[in-house]
């Protein structure tokens, strides 16, 4: 499932116009977002948790030219799956 589909579906099941839907899934977005930047975290129970994990600086390799190249730390998110959804995911085999 993409955005679109998320917007579709939460549309349909609680009845709200499309204009709607998309406001409100852009708003969960973006309040993920913002409190990501804040280097927060966010615990959806029995979903799973978002966090941010920082890299340091490291030397990488160009795969088309085969030189090194310096890469700068970065921050990037982490989802980890929580207990319930892995279990869930699992009976559905």
């Amino acid at each position: 499932m993409n955005k679109s589909g998320l917007i579709e579906a939460l549309s349909r099941k609680e009845n709200l116009t499309e204009k709607k839907a998309i406001d409100v899934v852009n708003l969960v977005f973006k309040g993920f977002a913002a409190e990501l930047k804040k280097n927060g975290r966010i615990e959806i129970r029995g979903f799973g948790s978002f966090m941010v994990r920082e890299y340091g600086a490291y030397t990488g390799r160009n795969p088309k030219t085969g030189r090194n190249i310096k890469v700068e730390p970065k921050r990037l998110p982490f989802f980890k799956v929580g207990k319930e959804l892995k279990e869930r995911v699992d009976k559905g085999k």
